[in-house]
Order: C-alpha cells, then sequence, then structure tokens
C-alpha cells in the first residue's frame, strides 16, 4: 500500500497534507482499494466550520456507504470539482490517485498547528499492516 512520508492520517483512513493554515483532505490508498469502485462523493459542507471528527461528507461505492470525517476543526472552503456530480462527476479519481488528483475537500484549519489525533505516516502503517 502506498504511504507517502508527507502526510498526515487519521485511523478512519483519510490523509491530511496541511499547507500553512489550509489542510488538503482525502481518504488512503487503502481505503480506496477496500471500498473498490467509487461512484459518487457527497459534499455538502462546504462554508461551514465543523470540529474535529465531525461527518463533512459521505462516500458511495458499489458495496457500501461510508460517512467521512473531519481530522481536523476548520471551514471547509473547498470540494474537488472534479467529484462533484454538478461539475466534473469523476469520482473514480479518489481510486486512480487518493494522494493527487482524487483529493476532496481543502479547510481552512481553526488551529494550524493542532496535529492531535492524526497519526504519522510510520504510526498508519503499523495500523494497516
Amino acid at each position: 500500500m502506498n504511504v507517502p512520508a508527507n502526510l498526515f492520517y487519521t485511523e478512519e483512513h483519510e490523509w491530511v497534507l496541511i499547507e500553512g493554515n489550509t489542510a488538503t483532505v482525502g481518504i488512503t490508498d487503502f481505503a480506496q482499494d477496500a471500498l473498490d469502485e467509487l461512484v459518487y462523493v457527497e459534499v455538502e459542507t462546504v462554508g461551514e466550520e465543523l470540529e474535529r471528527n465531525e461527518v463533512f461528507g459521505t462516500i458511495e461505492a458499489v458495496k457500501t456507504t461510508s460517512d467521512l470525517f473531519l481530522p481536523l476543526a476548520g471551514k471547509i472552503i473547498e470540494f474537488n470539482s472534479e467529484l462533484d456530480e454538478n461539475e466534473g462527476d469523476n469520482p473514480t479519481l479518489v481510486n486512480e490517485d487518493p494522494y493527487g488528483k482524487g483529493w476532496i475537500i481543502k479547510v481552512e484549519l481553526a488551529d494550524a498547528d493542532d496535529r492531535e489525533g492524526l497519526l504519522s505516516p510510520e504510526q498508519y502503517q503499523d495500523l494497516i499492516g
């Protein structure tokens, strides 16, 4: 499984790239592989301020639907338009490139120094075996 060294991870199999006071969030290679072919990604929280671990959206695969949990508190400022059914409508980008074009949201962080609850790449690798 691909676990890039420049990211943080969650136990819910999401990745976080922190750049200044903005974080980009997506699901990991492990998660997209377990879910299999994605058919829909829904995020209706753009513009909302959410706390850590609040549901910010859902992701639907052929066999299941899963909630997406915000790894750090902040304001959802962008949903990847390539995934949005009203724009690009290509949720399989998450399968094809989970750490690149398949990112899901961008968040303006409430506290840019907060890393509570995030896993290092090594810790995440240990979690997934």
